[in-house]
């Protein structure tokens, strides 16, 4: 075993024979002293879970290694230009080997998601989902998609554990193609990575005057209902549907009640998890925050599916719905799923691929009516729901699906750009510092 897993399984092992060991200070001493030995460890992933315990739970911030050497971060986020942090994300990919469409296409995707204020999957990914994942071999670069077999509405294509990033465009481009001349088109993926947002995917078969349709799966986090243990993705299910408003209907969401990064924040903000969110191996619904993290990492809580634990709300709906995602993500892939995802390989305890499957559906909307039609049929639906009563205790505004990130887009687009708080400005002074060309280019960030 070698030093980084030994390292872990003792990390576990504390967690898990002091359940109150974060109020023990011998013991936060102990397990500071080897979370850092840990980090300095080489191979080890930047993104573990264990770090986000020791920072939520045992209050043990780790500086980076970088931190010193060529600058440092701002105290308050700043808020930085659109175009400058997409350009920055490319030439990161640039100087990992991509090609020049590869790193347009790859940081348009992430720099969509911080425009429309999902900030879990833009430049916050960078580092920890991309660049990590490359440096620790798990992920590569620079790799070709191959059609495994293609019809003229279907198409089956392997992305050899490159980006998903790129892979995930160049499918839903292929299924836009195949819709405009024969209506409908439908691409799956194996052997990709994680890509994005899938909003970005529906939102392009919409801006072509399509419906879109797209999912995958993930790394084993949702137990089925009435089971504790870990099985499905939280797969994200996701439609998108022009209309005559200003932004087309696109519902992007995790078929889980929450994802494990909700309750790092719940951590943070030292509140209670609502229960029937998380469900442990003794089939408890738990409410203890900190008791969650320390257990999930440790495999004994799972994530609920939308519904919660049980039947009483529904939650075999959810369960279902990440059922449907897991089997579109493999079956015709013939895709690993649960622990094969899972992205550790248990003896070692080293990183290992995640070889994830994909799918994408267009229906080219002008092949049964006119779009402009189906446009105005589709924004009279949504805004007789904006305008609907309101409740008297809630915001005064009632949403659908997509408002919301248009709102942020206006919102930040007026403010001149995105906030980088801290933890990212980090980020990017550790690129920076690793990546060829990057000094030279960057010599002074736009916090510094």
């Amino acid at each position: 075993m070698s030093d980084a897993a030994t390292l872990r399984t003792e990390l576990l092992e504390l967690i898990g024979k002091n359940p109150s060991g974060h109020t023990d200070p011998k013991i936060v001493d102990e397990f500071s002293s080897k979370l850092k030995a840990y980090a300095d460890a080489p191979g080890v992933d930047s993104s573990d879970v264990i770090f986000a315990i020791g920072s939520s739970v045992y209050s043990v911030d780790l500086p980076s290694k970088k931190q010193q050497v060529h600058g440092a971060p701002a105290a308050e986020p700043v808020i930085v230009d659109f175009d400058y942090m997409k350009q920055f994300m490319k030439d990161v990919f640039l100087s990992y080997g991509c090609t020049e469409d590869q790193a347009e296409i790859s940081s348009e995707v992430l720099i969509e998601a911080d425009k429309r204020g999902i900030d879990s999957h833009g430049l916050g990914r960078l580092k920890p989902i991309y660049c990590d994942r490359i440096d620790q071999g798990i992920l590569w670069a620079n790799k070709p998609i191959t059609v495994i077999k293609e019809t003229e509405t279907t198409a089956l294509v392997d992305g050899n554990l490159g980006l998903g990033l790129y892979i995930g465009p160049h499918c839903m481009k292929m299924a836009i193609e195949k819709a405009k001349k024969y209506g409908v088109g439908f691409v799956a993926a194996q052997n990709s990575t994680h890509y994005g947002i899938a909003g970005y995917y529906t939102s392009m078969a919409a801006d072509a005057g399509c419906v879109g349709f797209s999912g995958t799966n993930a790394r084993p986090s949702i137990a089925p209902t009435f089971g504790v243990e870990p099985m499905l993705g939280t797969n994200p299910l996701c439609f998108g549907i022009p209309s005559d408003d200003d932004f087309p209907f696109v519902i992007d969401c995790a078929t889980s009640v929450n994802q494990r990064g909700k309750i790092e924040k719940y951590a943070r903000d030292g509140v209670d998890t609502p229960r029937g969110a998380v469900v442990d191996n003794d089939g408890i619904e738990r409410t203890d925050t900190e008791g969650i993290l320390r257990d999930m990492v440790l495999g004994k809580c799972a994530l609920t599916p939308v519904g919660g634990a049980g039947d009483e709300m529904g939650g075999y709906k959810g369960y279902g719905w990440a059922t449907t995602v897991e089997l579109l993500s493999t079956a015709f892939q013939s895709g690993p799923f649960g622990e094969d995802v899972c992205g550790i390989d248990r003896e070692t305890g080293k990183p290992a691929p995640m070889p994830l499957g994909h799918f994408f559906l267009a229906i080219n909307i002008e092949s049964m009516c006119s779009l402009d039609t189906f446009k105005k049929n589709s924004g009279n639906l949504l805004r007789a729901l904006r305008e609907s009563k309101k409740s008297p205790k809630g915001p005064g505004r009632i949403w659908t699906a997509g408002e919301r990130e248009n709102d942020a887009r206006v919102s930040r687009t007026a403010q001149g750009g995105m906030k980088v708080p801290k933890s990212l400005q980090q980020n990017m002074l550790d690129l920076r510092e690793k990546c060829p060309g990057m000094n030279e280019k960057y010599s002074k960030l736009p916090f510094e």
